[in-house]
């Protein structure tokens, strides 16, 4: 008969190694090309679908901030002029900081709220509800 240490170390040798936990949520990246002088992001919909956000708040936000009228066309976003990927990347992470992610337990799932005035961020895992300190 086997000792305790020898089956242990047999069932851990059995026993498939397990990866570091990913996150379940990831910042989508924008996939687009530059069309002239306009950059046109193909998958703007699908990006709005993952953050769980109105299409036209994530276009305001992108408009102020990147400082360029753009419109929405089927499910891209044509904006009027060239801008790098990497800086709509960058753009895209501060508003998931901004309006999606919970500031307490930094969870995706979060509604905003229009009390009044006021704009809030309501997490729907933890409870947490808190103003939104940039308006659009």
């Amino acid at each position: 008969m086997e000792s305790y240490q020898e089956l242990l170390s047999r069932a851990y040798k059995q026993v498939p190694e397990v990866s570091a936990p990913t996150e379940r949520f990831e910042v989508p990246k924008v996939a687009g090309h530059v069309e002239g002088n306009k950059t046109i992001i193909t998958n703007f919909k699908a990006i709005c679908s993952m953050l769980r956000r109105e299409p036209e708040h994530l276009l305001k936000y992108l408009q102020r901030e990147l400082a360029t009228p753009a419109i929405i066309q089927d499910a891209r976003l044509i904006l009027s002029r060239k801008i790098s990927s990497s800086s709509i990347n960058e753009k895209i992470e501060q508003y998931v900081k901004l309006f999606v992610l919970c500031p307490e337990c930094k969870k995706p799932d979060t509604q905003l709220k229009k009390d009044d005035r006021v704009t809030t961020l309501k997490c729907m895992a933890c409870g947490a509800k808190q103003p939104v300190k940039t308006k659009i």
